[in-house]
């Protein structure tokens, strides 16, 4: 196991509720675990709806396993919260990967 991975664990492990631990291994866990990935990023959906990093990267993983109606209903919802939340910098990035993914849809 790599020393990142054990560091994230350990973070993890002291404070398994924090969003900003989940989505780190969430992040690390997507260059050997893919299923892992899934199960830390649906956690943060569910849990932490707040923490809108999650958007971006979960519809992400959804289109890379070919769920392409839950990575857009994923935008949508990262969009709408980015929205509610007035995190624009976020806001504009889930709508540029929002606006490629409709570009890939109807070419």
């Amino acid at each position: 196991m790599n020393s990142l991975l054990q560091n994230l664990l350990e973070f993890y492990k002291e404070d398994a509720r924090d969003p900003f631990n989940i989505y780190g291994l969430a992040i690390e866990y997507q260059k050997t675990n893919i299923n892992k990935t899934k199960e830390l990023f649906e956690e943060l959906l569910q849990n932490h709806e707040e923490y809108i990093p999650t958007y971006y990267h979960a519809a992400a993983l959804y289109l890379t396993i070919g769920d392409k109606k839950l990575a857009e209903n994923t935008y949508k919802k990262g969009i709408a919260m980015a929205t509610k939340l007035k995190k624009n910098h976020h806001l504009n990035e889930l709508i540029r990967a929002y606006q490629s993914f409709l570009d890939e849809e109807y070419d």
